[in-house]
């Protein structure tokens, strides 16, 4: 189901996370950025013909993975090719990114203060290392909004409990993202979106929390 506001399109998809031996049920979100001409897709996950139809008739310019957890990307490539759309990754998530994908390759790197424009919208690539080593955030200033992957979520951190995971980084990260507007818009990897004003009070629980 994809729900329209404006620039930015909400697609909810349902699958699995796998890692560390484990399998967990999630929803995701994945993002659809841009206009009625051409549009970027954030995190391509679990239901290829669910994005599509979101997609409709537009170009994709880009499938932009925040991170290269499996249940973030599996549907990717199939995506890229059903598009003819670059794959684009920061490479430190390589490690993560062969455990689902051996045989293909993400087609371009996502670098720290990238700009990425689609549909006159500019993201700029914020790298937010922790919840996985290249972990990467899009900032969008004309819309208030950041998308965050799995970096930052609604009452605190991604996880980090698991292998390629660091505490200490991800609360580095989000102090990064904690400078941002108040007013910005935290779109997240899973569950519903908050503002930067909603959770910067809170950084110092997480921090005792995380202890």
């Amino acid at each position: 189901m994809a729900a329209q506001t404006g620039p930015i399109e909400h697609v909810v998809t349902s699958g699995t996370f796998n890692l560390d031996g484990g399998s967990f049920d999630v929803d995701n979100n994945v993002w659809i950025v841009g206009n009625d001409h051409e549009v970027i897709v954030i995190d391509a996950a679990h239901d290829a013909d669910a994005i599509t139809a979101a997609v409709g008739d537009r170009t994709v310019q880009a499938i932009v993975c925040t991170h290269a957890h499996d249940d973030h990307i599996n549907q990717a490539p199939t995506l890229a090719d059903r598009f003819g759309a670059p794959i684009l990754l920061n490479p430190a998530e390589q490690v993560l990114w062969d455990m689902t994908w051996p045989d293909r390759t993400p087609d371009r790197e996502l670098t720290d203060g990238q700009q990425l424009t689609v549909g006159g919208i500019d993201l700029r690539v914020l790298q937010t290392p922790g919840h996985s080593p290249g972990s990467s955030c899009l900032y969008a200033p004309e819309l208030r909004t950041v998308f965050t992957g799995d970096t930052l979520f609604q009452g605190g951190p991604g996880a980090t409990g698991r292998s390629y995971s660091d505490f200490d980084t991800i609360i580095d990260s989000i102090r990064t993202l904690l400078t941002l507007p108040t007013d910005t818009l935290v779109r997240t990897g899973h569950g519903g979106s908050t503002k930067i004003g909603d959770e910067a009070p809170h950084l110092q629980e997480w921090i005792e929390r995380g202890h």
